[in-house]
This record gives structure tokens, sequence and C-alpha cells, in this order.
């Protein structure tokens, strides 16, 4: 009788049990995941309705005859200059005043926003959409909308109006700052005053020929946002594939970002639902970045639209607490590095005003910093030196069994206290370096057309001159391989002495194959930024300095001695 109360007891409690972790696994797991599904079904449809069809009658008209189509309120700051069109509510042309397509001053300003509808359109739009299936009319790209201002400058915003006719009034507060940050207010409010029923959005819209601008595997070039603290980059090609990329947070930024210039939103407060997509309607390349806010209500959002210039990001990422804002720039996997060594090149630029100078001095600062890893290096190449004879011996004496002439070294090497591989030892830890440094002249702006002396008037460009060309004497255009400038030849040079004062390698066929290594690096090196060369250049020569001090500084201390 007590067995079976006690079974019984024992079949309650497993009841009792199952029943909870049921519910706390249907209300605290299922019903939120069903609750995401509709809400993601739901997102989808509206953002169905956010992605507007151009009408492709009207592809490829002129800029200027777009431009014409629709009153616009003038932009104009010390940095930017366009316009915003009130039909549509667009920021659909936008030039970067202090950047220029060539290093000619007279060249054209670079574009970043172009009107939709033409060859290369590009533009930031701002709307509603009725809340869940509500029925209110909302702005659509073919309203026009009232400003009280012609023109939006850093010292008077301007404030857009539309009214539906159904006692909603949409508006919208546009004010720009000195840089490239505008700050968007809207709201929608009924005859009462209160809020209407209605979700913001804003979109970012692109024409973009993947085929006619390869990716570059060394920096990122597409959709880039930040979620809730998480970084989300999206190459063009891969997006083209997939077609759509969804993402829910409470905060971030997102946008599309090129090598040199960023247009991205800044999400209001509150939850927001956003989206990559890809549409390759008429046969060109469509990109679309947009998010919708989740509740109804006055929403605050900032557009970036300029130039990726590192200061400005990090004074917009602490001003506004955007998270990793400063990641718009691809500073690659050495970031720890690449950040510092850009600020130190950009301080010393600032006592300098010269970009080469300052990688010049940057080069010094490591050189010092090394100096004492150098020293040692060179002490262990010297007796490598002296150790040359009887590795040859080793060699000559057991040519027959490899194994045995390793076993020899090896024990010579313990026997004399040297250490073969610490020569190398400064390299290993300048090769971090010159990736950091190649990384910064080739994706930072602040590299961008930056001369240095003589030939060389943009240091992220390579050495224009060439051998092959008589320096410009001869007029003609050799094959890229046949690209030997003056500075990558400096470069191979300075390698070839510095070779000639270490030691050759023990293995004969190691020592034949580095002789021919400045040769390799001379090619190779043609095609680099010419910054990066300048800098491998005069690191070999305060290398080459840096040996000839400590030999006669070793030389006497023996004499004293």
């Amino acid at each position: 009788m007590h067995k079976k109360h006690s079974d019984m007891q024992n079949l309650i409690v497993a009841l009792v049990i199952s029943m909870l972790i049921m519910g706390y696994w249907q209300y605290f797991i299922e019903n939120p995941r069903r609750e995401q599904e509709v809400l993601t079904e739901r997102l989808k449809a509206q953002s169905q309705q956010i992605t507007r069809k151009e009408d492709n009658s009207e592809l490829f008209k002129s800029r200027e005859e777009l431009l014409a189509e629709s009153p616009r309120i003038t932009v104009k700051s010390d940095r930017l200059h366009g316009s915003i069109a009130l039909k549509g509510l667009r920021f659909d042309e936008l030039a970067l005043v202090k950047y220029h397509e060539t290093l000619n001053p007279d060249s054209p300003e670079v574009t970043l926003f172009s009107p939709a509808k033409g060859k290369d359109s590009y533009y930031t739009e701002i709307g509603w959409l009725p809340a869940d299936s509500g029925s209110i009319v909302v702005p659509s790209k073919d309203t026009l909308w009232s400003s009280d201002s012609k023109e939006l400058t850093p010292e008077h915003p301007v404030t857009l109006t539309w009214n539906n006719g159904g006692g909603v009034t949409f508006k919208v507060k546009v004010a720009l700052d000195e840089n490239y940050m505008f700050t968007i207010s809207t709201s929608a409010t009924d005859a009462a005053g209160k809020p209407a029923d209605v979700q913001n959005y804003a979109s970012i819209n692109r024409v973009y020929d993947i085929k006619s601008h390869p990716a570059l595997g060394i920096l990122h070039e597409g959709p880039i946002g930040v979620f809730d603290g998480i970084l989300h980059e999206t190459p063009y090609k891969k997006l083209s594939e997939q077609k759509e990329e969804s993402y829910h947070s409470q905060s971030g930024w997102f946008g599309i970002t090129d090598k040199y210039w960023l247009a991205a939103l800044v999400l209001p407060h509150g939850e927001c639902s956003s989206q990559y997509l890809y549409d390759g309607r008429d046969g060109r390349d469509h990109f679309q970045v947009q998010y919708l806010k989740t509740d109804k209500g006055d929403t605050e959002l900032r557009l970036f639209a300029g130039a990726k210039e590192m200061a400005i990001l990090d004074d917009y990422e602490a001003r506004y607490n955007i998270p990793l804002f400063d990641h718009a720039v691809d500073l690659g996997l050495f970031d720890f590095l690449t950040k510092p060594i850009l600020k130190t090149l950009t301080y010393f630029y600032g006592l300098t005003g010269n970009f080469g100078i300052a990688i010049l001095l940057l080069t010094v600062i490591v050189k010092l910093f090394m100096y004492p890893l150098a020293s040692k290096s060179f002490r262990s190449m010297n007796q490598m030196k002296k150790l040359q004879p009887k590795i040859l011996e080793i060699r000559e004496r057991y040519k027959e069994d490899k194994l045995k002439i390793n076993q020899e070294m090896m024990e010579l090497y313990k026997r004399e206290k040297v250490n073969p591989a610490s020569g190398c030892l400064p390299m290993f830890i300048q090769i971090p370096v010159f990736f950091s440094l190649y990384k910064v002249l080739y994706v930072t702006l602040e590299m961008r057309q930056a001369p240095f002396f003589g030939w060389i008037h943009d240091l992220s460009a390579p050495d224009p001159t060439n051998l092959f060309t008589l320096f410009g004497l001869l007029h003609w255009s050799p094959p890229t391989f046949m690209h030997l400038g003056i500075w990558p030849m400096i470069m191979a040079l300075t390698m070839f002495i510095q070779q000639q004062q270490s030691p050759p390698p023990p293995d004969p066929v190691q020592a034949k194959m580095m002789k021919f290594l400045p040769l390799f690096f001379l090619f190779l090196f043609s095609s680099f930024a010419a910054g990066l060369v300048i800098y491998w250049s005069w690191s070999n020569t305060l290398t080459i300095l840096q040996q000839w001090y400590i030999k006669h500084k070793h030389a006497d201390k023996k004499a004293a001695a």
C-alpha cells in the first residue's frame, strides 16, 4: 500500500514538472518565436511598400533634367552643397566641396548623391507607412512638400510640412552641422494634436554596377551596419546573390560605404527593423538599405553623408553615442595598430604639413622602439657569421646525411649559445606594422591625393615614374609588369645593401634564392602605394645605419677591453 502511495506521489510530481516545463517552453520560447515570425512577416510586407520601383521609361535622363523636375531646397555649407527635392522628400543631390575627382583642383567635386531614374542614382528618402492595416493617406514619391525656407545651412534649419487632407499633418525638420551630419526630426499628428497611427521609415537607394566595380579583398564596399553593437558588412556581390538581409535592433546605424565616402542613417531610439535589399530590375544593380520604426510617434534620426575622415567619425561616435562608427573605415584585422598609426601620422602631419615626412618620422619611432631587438639581432648575426666556416665544415663532412647535418648544427648552436632565429625577430615584429601601414595608406581618406616631394603627388598611388619609358622621355605604355618606378628601385637597392651586411643562410639553395629577393620585391612593390615604398626604403636605410652604428659600437668596446 505504501509503495502504491509513493508511486502515485512520484507520478504527480513528474506530471507537475512536465507541465511547468511545457508552460515555460510555451510562454518564454514558443510564444515569443511565433510573435517574432508574425512581426517579421508583417515587416517584410511593409518593406515591399517602402521599396518603390521607379518608372523605367524615364531612365537615363540627364542630371540637369532630373533636378529640374522638382522644386528644391538648396543645401549649402563649407563641406557640402546640393539640394533636397520637395517632391518625394529626397536628399538626392550632394557634392563634397573639399574633395575633387582628380589631383587637378579644377576637376569636378566628388558627387555623392544623384537623383532617382538617372544613370548613377543614389539618394536618401524619408517617409511613413500606415501602422498595421490602417487607411491613413501617407506621403508618396509624388507628394509635394512645403518649406519655410529655400536654403538649408548650418545656421538655418528648414521645416517641411504636408497635410494629407484627412486631418493628419506630417512635419520634417532638417538641420545640418558644420561637417556631414543631418539631424532629421519627424512627426505625424492628427487634428487633435495626437500622434497619427503611422510608422516612420528611411531608406538609402543606390544603382551600382557590380561588373564595372570588381570587389577588392583588402577593403569592404557596400551595405554596412552596426545593430545592437555588432558590425554587419555585406559586399555588393554577396547581397546580389542572397537578395535580402534583415535585422531587428534597439540601436545602431547602417548605410552604404565606398572606399572614402559614406551615406549612413543613425537609427532613432526604439525598436527598428532594418534591411539590406537587392533588385536587378531593368538590367541594373539596385541596392537599398532601409529601416522601419516599429512604434508610432515622433522620431529623430541622423543622416551622415560625406567623407570618412577619422577625426570626424570619432567625434560623432562620442557626441551622439553611435556604436563603432569609426568602423565605417575598414581598418582590418590589425585595427589595434592601424588606428594608432593613423593618429600618429595625422599628428606629425599637423606638425610638418606633409604626410610623406610624417611617414618618415613614424618609421624613426618604430626603429627606436625596436632598437633593443635590433641590437640583439645584430649580435646574433655576427655570431652566425663567425660560425659560417664551422657550418660549412659540417655540411662538407656529412653531405650525404641531412639528418646528421641538422643534429650537428643544432649541437653547434647550443654549444656556442647562438639562436639562428633571433636575427629574424625584428622582421617578424615589423610585419604587422607593415600591413597596418599598408591598410592606412590604402583605405584612409587622409592619404588620398596626399603629396610628398618631387614626382610623388599622391602617396596612396604607385610611383608614376617608369624605367621602361626612361622616366617619361619615351611616350608609350608598357605592360603593368614592366612598371618599375624610382622609389621601388631605391627600395630594392637598400634591400641589397642590407643583405650584404647580413650573413648568408647556411643552406646554399636558400642563399641563392635570397640573392634574388631584392629583384623580386622590386617588381612586387612597383604596384604598391608610393607611401608604403617610401616607408620600406627609409626603414631599410635606417636599418643599414643602425647596423653600422652597432657594429662600430661593439668594435670600440672590444678595442677598449
